[in-house]
């Protein structure tokens, strides 16, 4: 009996292995196409005469002459954006575990906002709030306050549910114990015990600050742009081909960057365990 509903159980998994690949298969090809033809828009020399224009480097180089300045300031943003998700995030979110107020609960929920709120919305309430403190107001860490604020919950949520297992409880007990203090039962051992999610939280905040436009396009000024901010405007006051080797410059950057990040976050989990 057990071995005739094994064998068809099997059997239904072999049959609908085709129409899954086709699935797969098809929404991949959905989801690549648009990008493969806006980098091929950025290497030809006409996008209305498509290959028979000839490929050409010459709107990258274009690209790179005047937005360059958006990579570096907009991966130094993200670091920045992690390390202060960090510092804010990982207490927060211990304390938050820990808690079991409503004022706790009621904070949780008021943490989110931000990502429930549009970004133009949040970015208007940083602009209200400090747009008088003008050499704030001009610089690029106003802008890194907006993403801080947009990405926290991400942190937050991911730590917080990994400090929530019993077995961290027990842990964190039978160092109190042993007469641990606060500082080295949250440093020595629950930090290590949450490590992978911090790095997962990490990625996922490192991610969203390259990428987020919105917020990011009411914070910035003239001399305060970052890579999505740059492609918006190539794309809104050029040629397509520039702007489509703006989006082939971005995947150059990042791609490599987040291939990095996530083979990092697979040795942590490897190496720490879930």
């Amino acid at each position: 009996m057990r071995t005739s509903t094994t064998t068809a159980t099997t059997a239904t998994t072999t049959s609908s292995a085709p129409i899954l690949l086709l699935i797969t298969v098809l929404v991949s090809v959905f989801m690549l196409a648009p990008m493969l033809l806006s980098i091929m828009a950025g290497l030809v020399n006409n996008y209305s005469v498509g290959l028979k224009s000839g490929l050409t480097l010459r709107w990258l180089l274009e690209v790179w002459e005047v937005y360059g300045n958006t990579v570096g300031w907009s991966l130094a943003l993200a670091v920045a954006c992690v390390i202060g998700t960090l510092l804010l995030g990982v207490p927060c979110a211990y304390a938050l575990a820990r808690s079991r107020s409503r004022s706790a609960r009621a904070f949780e929920e008021l943490l989110t906002l931000p990502v429930a709120v549009p970004g133009l919305a949040t970015g208007l309430a940083l602009i209200l709030a400090y747009g008088q403190f003008s050499a704030f107001r001009q610089s690029y860490a106003f802008i890194l306050v907006g993403h801080i604020v947009f990405t926290l919950p991400y942190m937050v949520r991911s730590v917080a549910a990994a400090f929530q297992r019993d077995d961290l409880h027990a842990l964190e007990e039978a160092a109190r114990t042993l007469g641990a203090s606060f500082g080295q039962r949250f440093l020595g051992v629950l930090v290590p015990a949450v490590f992978p999610a911090i790095v997962a939280g990490s990625l996922m905040v490192f991610t969203l600050s390259v990428g987020e436009f919105n917020l990011t396009w009411m914070l910035q000024t003239p001399l305060t742009r970052t890579l999505p901010v740059g492609l918006a405007d190539s794309y809104a006051s050029m040629r397509l081909e520039v702007g489509s080797a703006y989006t082939l410059v971005f995947f150059i950057i990042i791609l490599p960057v987040l291939w990095g990040l996530q083979s990092l976050a697979r040795l942590v989990q490897k190496h720490h365990g879930t």
